[in-house]
């Protein structure tokens, strides 16, 4: 039996962290992009901020960053999982959230979970299919 490969890309944010644990920003296979719990950090300065609602803001524009590099955009975005070491500070974050997702309407989850370092205090994981968010002509 003939097996068939599917081409698979990875995309990098330049993190440190994907080199040291050893995953990608995101990979894309067959029209998926599966984009990796992504944080608040500025991954050009390594910094962070202290504030929830700029750390979720700065999550959206690594996603979209790691989107566009795969040729896809936000509004392609299918489902999306929120990890908050606090659950209350996923609330706060629902203007943002809903401004980037409003019309686009994933499938989403939102965790209660420890995350890897203090200071983060959101993640953000999506996952996507090129061209699916795009009018029909």
């Amino acid at each position: 039996m003939l097996a068939m490969t599917a081409a698979r890309r990875l995309i990098s944010s330049g993190s440190g962290f994907e080199k040291a644990i050893g995953y990608s920003r995101a990979v894309v296979v067959d029209g998926w992009v599966h984009v990796s719990g992504t944080t608040g950090f500025d991954y050009r300065t390594m910094t962070i901020s202290d504030d929830v609602v700029e750390q979720a803001e700065q999550c959206l524009r690594n996603i979209e960053a790691a989107l566009r590099e795969a040729g896809a955009a936000l509004a392609d975005v299918v489902r999306v999982t929120y990890m908050l070491p606090d659950p209350g500070d996923f609330e706060p974050c629902w203007p943002t959230l809903r401004r980037h997702f409003e019309d686009i309407r994933p499938a989403a989850t939102m965790i209660a979970c420890g995350l890897s370092d203090p200071r983060m205090r959101i993640e953000i994981e999506v996952t996507a299919y090129i061209g699916s968010g795009r009018s029909p002509s």
